[in-house]
């Protein structure tokens, strides 16, 4: 995962639900360019990461959650001047996303580079618009999300959702 992934899960980790560290399983990781070609990489990491895990049942509501997160990073969290070509070798990605598993949960993190706050917009939640859902329905399809702003050298946030899996 690198040496960012604990700097980024360790947040994460108080800003969720009680877990037991050892129950802790398995977890990946993926860097996402800053296009919206990214959401469908994304939806693949997803999908090959659950078969590994044996969750391919989770796939339909995960791969939601997973594109919504990834585009509203690409769309609110990048600067308008984020550079469009492939990042050189050793710079840290503006966007990454992070599949946790745990015993009974899944928790799918998006790393961006803004400090703004996810917020869900005004008619949201009547579902009449045809754009601004993806708070909606991320709170819809997860068991539970939220963000929190990264600490030390990283810049940004992380919003996350959570899955549980089965009995506890």
């Amino acid at each position: 995962m690198g040496t960012n992934g604990s700097t980024v899960l360790e947040p994460l980790r108080q800003g969720l639900p009680p877990i037991d560290p050892a129950a802790v399983s398995t977890s990946a990781s993926c860097a996402l360019p800053p296009r919206y070609e990214a959401v469908r990489g994304a939806r693949k990491f997803t999908q090959s990461t659950l078969a590994q895990w044996d969750l391919t049942e989770r796939f339909d509501d995960v791969a939601l959650v997973v594109t919504e997160l990834v585009t509203n990073a690409l769309r609110h969290a990048l600067p308008a001047d984020a550079p469009q070509a492939p990042r050189e070798e050793g710079q840290n990605p503006p966007v990454r996303l992070h599949l946790m598993r745990w015993t009974g949960r899944l928790v799918c993190a998006v790393r961006d580079p803004s400090h703004k706050s996810p917020e869900t917009r005004e008619g949201e939640e009547d579902g009449a618009a045809e754009g601004g859902r993806g708070l909606f329905l991320v709170d819809s399809f997860s068991d539970g999300w939220g963000w929190h702003p990264l600490a030390g050298t990283l810049q940004g946030k992380v919003v996350w959702a959570l899955f549980r899996l089965g009995a506890e």
